[in-house]
């Protein structure tokens, strides 16, 4: 009887959880339709959501959301607190002449993606692989007067997580302000006690806070990926490196690890610094005190932009960005991503540029660290290559840089893939720069990678087993999740 009762009882509880998963499934099939962007994506989920609840309601709460809507209503409180900075910060940039308009709108427009001006009398220093980077990072940090800004995606508690905490806590005795941010699933490794060491030192420290509030319990899908170093306001750091050993090339199965920062000074800095600022008020709820005066180098007058972009955007600023650079090009575009995943709307503009005589490359590493996104490049020759798209295998270790050059003056060093993720669902930071002198610089450092590379046509692709290729068509399906 007990027994019969049992599963009676069992039955029940099914059938309700059952109910209620197909509400569920119903309610958030209805919200798909409003919030998907496209129209197969919210097919997708509505249909699953109503003949597979038990499945889909739980990836649609993790994977469904592409806007960060905590952070949207944070911004807008924080639009009041820093209305002070910013016409502070505007008025010096308009009485110091730096704030430049191109008079091209395929380049103003850019600025407008970014909510943020062009600024003149900036300088830039191209930082190649992780010892020259993290040189140059040390040497700022450890002659800081006033404050330190540090924000990484991924941190590890390894020989340079170390180092750095060892700096931070030292310039912390010295009376130097630290303020340290991390995205707590991209440094999900990251033992309390590296955490509390630094926070017991005087460091004020904490995670991006990703799921804080209520409302943003499931929000697992959106990440920080900003790497930043600002020091007193007067040079800052932007690039590609995360804090570890094996970006030193250090990691015994990636071997070299080829990536890109790069270290500026000017203006620029001041603009940095509010993507910091809003990053922190939504983590802390509170806003640093910071030099809003920027330092001028009238002699190098570098033209720069910084796109700050995220899922919180009113755009999709990252993807629109890249979009019209690629059909802003005239003669060249040379992109260079661990990570190729775009949507249809950059393919295209790729296959145009191409088909317009423009000189299309795509540099892409040969060592995959991420399976699923290396096996999805793959089904993107084929779109391409009939249109002249050229792909190249960087051999030598992993490549993880995020440069692309356009034509003979503009370049771009950031923290953004060239997929999906980085496109909709990251906060990331890309700094443009309208320099002939600084592309040419950046020119020569992507010669030097290309002689390490292999060109790779769709024909790899076809001489490939017929399992490595139904993989590629299945990775490829998962495309926006990656």
């Amino acid at each position: 009887m007990e027994i019969l009762l049992s599963v009676v009882s069992f039955k029940a509880i099914m059938g309700i959880a059952l109910a209620v998963a197909h509400v569920l499934g119903i309610l958030l099939s209805v919200d798909s339709i409003f919030r998907t962007r496209t129209a197969q994506g919210a097919i997708a989920w509505a249909i699953s959501l109503n003949t597979i609840p038990f499945v889909a309601v739980p990836l649609y709460l993790v994977f469904g959301q592409n806007r960060f809507h905590g952070y949207i209503n944070a911004r807008h409180t924080k639009d009041m607190e820093l209305s002070y900075i910013n016409k502070h910060l505007l008025g010096q940039s308009k009485a110091s002449d730096v704030l430049h308009y191109t008079g091209n709108p395929r380049k103003d427009v850019m600025a407008y993606l970014a909510g943020m001006p062009f600024t003149t009398g900036n300088h830039a220093e191209l930082l190649i692989d992780g010892a020259k980077t993290f040189e140059s990072i040390f040497h700022a940090i450890d002659n800081a007067k006033d404050y330190i800004l540090i924000q990484f995606f991924s941190v590890e508690n390894d020989n340079l997580g170390k180092e750095i905490k060892s700096r931070l806590l030292k310039k912390v005795r010295e009376g130097v302000s630290v303020c340290f941010l991390f995205d707590e699933i991209g440094s999900y490794n990251l033992p309390s006690s590296y955490i509390d060491e630094l926070s017991r030192g005087g460091v004020n420290i904490t995670p991006f806070n990703t799921r804080r509030r209520r409302w943003n319990r499931f929000q697992l899908n959106f990440r920080n990926h900003r790497k930043t170093v600002v020091v007193d306001g007067k040079v800052a750091f932007v690039g590609g490196h995360n804090i570890g050993d094996k970006y030193l090339g250090m990691n015994a199965k990636l071997g070299n690890w080829r990536d890109t920062h790069v270290k500026v000074e000017g203006p620029i800095v001041q603009c940095i610094q509010l993507c910091f600022v809003e990053d922190w008020f939504w983590a802390k709820g509170d806003i640093p005190n910071l030099i809003w005066d920027p330092v001028i180098f009238e002699d190098d007058g570098l033209i720069s932009l910084v796109v700050g972009s995220g899922p919180a955007d009113n755009f999709e600023t990252c993807g629109l960005f890249f979009l019209n650079a690629i059909n802003s090009a005239e003669k060249r575009i040379w992109i260079t991503s661990p990570y190729f995943v775009p949507d249809g709307s950059i393919v295209r503009a790729l296959q145009l540029a191409a088909l317009r005589g423009v000189d299309v490359r795509i540099m892409l590493p040969l060592k995959p660290d991420h399976l699923l996104v290396y096996l999805s490049a793959f089904s993107y020759i084929n779109e391409t290559e009939k249109s002249g798209v050229k792909f190249f295998r960087y051999q030598t270790g992993f490549l993880h840089q995020k440069v692309m050059l356009v034509d003979d003056d503009i370049a771009t060093v950031g923290t953004a893939n060239f997929d999906n993720r980085s496109f909709k669902l990251n906060f990331e930071t890309t700094l443009m720069f309208i320099s002939s002198s600084f592309a040419a610089t950046v020119e020569q450092m992507l010669k030097k990678d290309f002689e390490h590379c292999i060109q790779i046509s769709n024909a790899d692709f076809r001489n490939k087993p017929f399992w490595y290729r139904l993989a590629v068509r299945m990775a490829r399906l998962m495309a926006p999740l990656q």
